[in-house]
């Protein structure tokens, strides 16, 4: 776990700078499973590049990416062993780090709220780190969703009870 920890340090870049309370979005301090926390849009030009050869090795770049923009978001610890809903989604990154296009592999078809959530986070967060050697790419990572509306990437868990 402390290899994986350095490594994630390691692909960090420059933080970026928060966000003026008055533009932040709203938060929610409820636990109901329809009101989850907004995502925090990724200002022009905030993706550094990709050294990643591969697409394996780029899902690395972009859980990292996803969850800098994401910090209150995401679920601290190991999570249950039961989950809200899982998803896996693929996500096609252009050679300027835009998302191009969103292909669910296995949808949390009884979450509709989680899908559109997942859908709505991954967008805000382009641009995505730009994928320089390999001019674009399309990568896969599976969304570990917890009920309070907190998730992990699979790529970056800290497992699960």
């Amino acid at each position: 776990m402390a290899a994986g920890a350095a490594l994630v340090a390691a692909c960090k870049g420059t933080p970026e700078p928060p966000l003026a309370p008055e533009s932040r979005p709203p938060t929610s301090t409820t636990t109901d499973t329809s009101t989850v926390r907004g995502p925090v849009p990724a200002s022009a030009g905030s993706a550094r590049a990709s050294a990643a050869a591969t697409p394996r090795a780029y899902r690395q770049d972009g859980a990292t990416h996803v969850y800098g923009l994401n910090a209150e978001r995401i679920f601290k610890g190991r999570l249950p062993a039961h989950l809200y809903a899982i998803g896996v989604l693929e996500v096609d990154i252009d050679r300027t780090g835009k998302v191009s296009r969103l292909n669910w592999l296995r949808a949390p078809r009884h979450a509709p709220e989680v899908v559109k959530e997942i859908e709505r986070t991954v967008r805000a967060a382009a641009p995505f780190p730009v994928p320089t050697r390999l001019g674009k790419v399309t990568y896969t990572d599976t969304w570990l969703w917890h009920k309070s509306g907190k998730f992990q990437l699979d790529t970056l868990t800290e497992g699960q009870d």
